[in-house]
């Protein structure tokens, strides 16, 4: 039991539905209707996904979780060093066979949108790659961790790639980019102290938090070109940018007040997903 608690910690439940609901979503719009594909897929961005992800995450950020005030809780785990291997063979063992029964019920292009995405999740931690120490490359690869998803589904159910649909997936992976950059911002001094770059780490705290708030306005600015109601959503983006401006100023030696900023939005995701729900059903009517 004491092994699952930590796997479920690792997983990040709070963070679960950001990756099940774009495929899910998705996946639903294009097809019309629930199938095996829907199921299989869904539960996998449910859960195997978010245990591959965090938990790779928090065995090779061991040192610096070890410096971080915010770990060991529903945002991550510190995981003991008895736990790592543990840890990346559940990773395993749980996403391989959802992995093969995907691939066996998709083509050759989703094989290659789903390949993206476990790559992104690999390659974001693992010694080697370690995207997420390379400024811009880290916010751009942890979008991929939740836009990717929802491609994915929109491959697997063949749909049309229109100007509005790109455009609502690019508004997508500017939020991504701009909350990773956020979150980043409050864990500088922990990643300075193990040794990690990020993008908040090399550019700063403060023209971070600036970057975040323009990703989002920007985000929000591609909604307009969606068909309606999607230019609604353009809306959503401005309590992600009331929610950080407060800490456009902040500096290296204080980025840790920006956890404030980061609690709030990691609830403001469920008010927002909320409101994204009922944008897509209204779509769903009037499509």
């Amino acid at each position: 039991m004491r092994v699952l608690r930590t796997l479920l910690i690792s997983s990040r439940p709070l963070s679960w539905v950001n990756t099940a609901f774009p495929f899910a979503a998705s996946y639903l719009l294009a097809s019309g209707g629930i199938d095996l594909a829907w199921v299989i897929g869904t539960v996998y961005f449910l859960i195997p996904y978010n245990l591959a992800m965090y938990g790779i995450n928090d065995v090779f950020d061991y040192e610096s979780d070890l410096h971080n005030p915010r770990k060991g809780g529903v945002e991550g785990a510190v995981l003991d060093r008895t736990m790592h291997r543990t840890t990346l063979r559940a990773a395993v063992a749980t996403n391989v066979p959802f992995l093969a029964a995907l691939i066996l019920l998709g083509g050759p292009l989703s094989w290659f949108v789903l390949a993206i995405s476990v790559f992104a999740v690999v390659a974001y931690s693992a010694p080697g790659l370690r995207f997420k120490e390379r400024p811009f490359l880290d916010s751009v690869t942890s979008s991929t961790h939740f836009v990717s998803p929802a491609v994915y589904g929109l491959v697997l159910a063949q749909a049309e790639f229109t100007p509005g649909l790109w455009a609502l997936l690019g508004s997508f992976f500017l939020w991504g980019v701009a909350s990773q950059a956020f979150g980043a911002v409050q864990d500088v001094g922990a990643d300075r102290a193990g040794g990690i770059a990020s993008v908040a780490t090399v550019t700063g705290a403060r023209s971070t938090v600036r970057f975040a708030i323009a990703a989002y306005l920007f985000g929000g600015g591609l909604m307009l070109l969606t068909p309606w109601p999607g230019p609604l959503a353009s809306l959503l983006a401005l309590p992600y940018v009331v929610n950080i401006l407060p800490f456009a100023s902040v500096t290296d030696d204080d980025a840790e007040l920006a956890h404030r900023g980061w609690e709030r939005f990691l609830w403001l995701n469920y008010v927002t997903g909320f409101f994204v729900t009922m944008l897509l059903i209204w779509y769903a009517t009037v499509r």
